[in-house]
Parts: C-alpha cells; structure tokens; sequence
C-alpha cells in the first residue's frame, strides 16, 4: 500500500478510541497514548464515509453519484449551533445519548465540524470527527451518539430514504429488528458495507 496512495478523506475525517474521561463531551477524549482507527475498520463496523466537494454540493457529481446509488431521495439542511437550533442545550444533550435508528443516518458535513461516536464489536466508543466536506452513513441498527466539537458549529446535509423518520431509540433496543440486523451483519459475522467509489 505504501504511502503513494493517501486517502483523501484523512483531511476531513479522523477516528479513534476515546478515553473513559466524562470531561466536557467537545473535548476529543484522545486515549493516552492516542489510538486512531482505520477507515478500514470503520467499514467492518458498516460505517461507510466519502470526502466530497462541499463548496459545489448543488452540483457535486460525486454526491449525485451516491444518491443515485443509494436511493437517497430526501434531503434537507441541520445547523447546529447555539444561535441556530432551538432548545440548543437540551438538544445537545438528546444527542448525545447514546440511540439507535431503525434506517441510516446519513450525515455530509457541508460546513464546521462534530463527533459521531459509535460502538465497536467491544463495546468501546470510537470518535469520529467529520469536517467540511465529509460525508458518512452510519448503518441502521448501530449504537452511536452525536456532539459539536469546541467549535460549537456544523451546518450537516441530511439524506434519507424516502420520507424522514428521525425517531432516536435510547439504549436499550436490542429488541429491535434493526439491531438484531446490525448485530448479525457486522458484530457476529464482521462483514463489510457496500462502498460507492465517488471519484469513479
């Protein structure tokens, strides 16, 4: 692999494992020493993430391509800032619980930055930082939360199938047949999402 072919999403996506610290949550609780985490063993997980153009997101043919890919008809806009979101503190803090959702929660960061956290096969939380030009997808059925960074501002593009539903399920739903996907598909038997290659 060598180090001729760097990824283009290591300059808007970076992941590692967090600390046990329960300091501010827009903190990056980096372990100590830091312990990053590959895209690789993102896709294990069913997170599935591409760097895409946020500055022509109108017209961006690498997001079209994925859309059309994925079936992603529904999209709308999500700023989430103290000036911006109603309820900001009692909002920040419902997204941070940790939930699950029984569709993906597709998420492209078109301006800021945030954390998505999510569960590994351990149980341990990995912390996602997305920046400007960063998409991911988070697989229905996976545990995971949401946090601003200190920078206290995204602005995320928010893609569905078909019509939204943005129903949170606080842990624990392992009831749910979303769950039980998640849990077959990629704890159980570690598979690997389906990846759209946007630069194609």
């Amino acid at each position: 692999m060598g180090s001729l072919s760097k990824d283009a999403r290591e300059e808007v996506i970076q992941a590692w494992y967090m600390d046990d610290s329960d300091e501010d949550q827009r903190l990056p609780h980096h372990r100590n020493p830091k312990e990053f985490v590959s895209f690789e063993k993102l896709d294990e997980l069913g997170v599935l993430s591409w760097r895409l153009d946020a500055d022509n997101y109108e017209t961006d043919p690498g997001l079209k391509k994925i859309r059309e890919a994925r079936g992603y008809s529904y999209m709308d806009f999500c700023e989430v800032c103290p000036e911006k979101l109603p309820n900001y503190e009692e909002k920040i803090k419902s997204f941070y619980e940790e939930h699950l959702h029984t569709d993906e929660e597709i998420r492209y960061c078109v301006a800021g930055s945030g954390y998505f956290d999510v569960r590994d096969r351990d149980e341990a939380w990995i912390r996602i930082w997305v920046k400007k030009g960063a998409m991911i997808v988070l697989p229905a059925g996976i545990y995971h939360r949401f946090t601003l960074d200190s920078d206290n501002y995204i602005k995320a593009m928010r893609l569905f199938v078909g019509d939204p539903i943005w129903t949170p399920y606080n842990r624990p739903h392992d009831h749910l047949p979303a769950r039980k996907e998640y849990v077959e598909t990629f704890v159980q038997k570690g598979g690997a999402g389906q990846a759209v290659d946007a630069a194609a």
